[in-house]
């Protein structure tokens, strides 16, 4: 007994065509997004976030509707990412403060600063996806901190809101165009940072630890 295959013709192979080239548009799209919202904040020009994506105006409007369809669209691709470095990270290194530094230097590279249009009051946060994305990031992120904690590594009066912040706010050049060239420095001035993190504290810290809740809550 035989068994028959078939072969997908042209007109079969074709029509997959555009679901592939829709999909590498739409992750073109989002990756300049990332960086153009870092750059410029989440009112960066939409032409100019489809003109270093390489496509036209109007591809970018059939993927996204409107702007915050976009901006949405990236902080979930952000946090995923800085997710998904984090849980590698807590695997393949045994070093618990080496764990975080790693970290904290992977996620300026996948440019966090794009989460900041969370902060937005225009930014829609009551989201199930936004939720279970956060919760995986701060899982993740959280893991790793808890790790340098138990080991007396990391002082005990920070917590992932507090990480998160700061690695954002870092990352980010300074308003204006003017300080894009500055993004030389930032891995420099994270090793500071990630310094002062060290137990035993040198100072003690006012207010109290932020999580990614507190920080989602104290949003305008």
């Amino acid at each position: 007994m035989t068994t028959a295959t078939t072969t997908a013709g042209p007109e079969a192979r074709r029509a997959t065509r555009p679901r592939a080239d829709a999909l590498r548009n739409r992750e073109r799209i989002v990756a300049a997004a990332r960086e153009l919202f870092v750059e410029y904040g989440a009112e960066a020009p939409l032409d100019e976030i489809a003109r270093r994506a390489g496509i036209g105006n109007a591809t970018l409007y059939r993927h996204f509707p409107d702007r915050h369809a976009l901006i949405h669209d990236v902080v979930l691709y952000v946090m995923a990412r800085a997710s998904a470095h984090a849980e590698r990270i807590a695997v393949e290194e045994t070093d618990p403060l080496t764990a975080l530094r790693i970290f904290v230097h992977t996620a300026a590279d996948e440019r966090i600063g794009a989460l900041c249009p969370m902060l937005s009051s225009t930014f829609d946060r009551a989201r199930p996806d936004l939720d279970a994305a956060r919760e995986r990031l701060e899982g993740a992120v959280e893991g790793l901190m808890e790790r340098a904690r138990q080991a007396g590594r990391l002082r005990k009066d920070v917590a992932v809101g507090d990480l998160m912040v700061a690695l954002s706010q870092l990352t980010r050049p300074l308003p204006g165009t003017g300080c894009v060239s500055m993004d030389r420095f930032i891995h420099r001035h994270l090793q500071l940072f990630l310094d002062g993190l060290e137990a035993p504290a040198r100072s003690e810290l006012s207010g109290s630890a932020a999580t990614l809740e507190d920080l989602r809550r104290a949003a305008p």
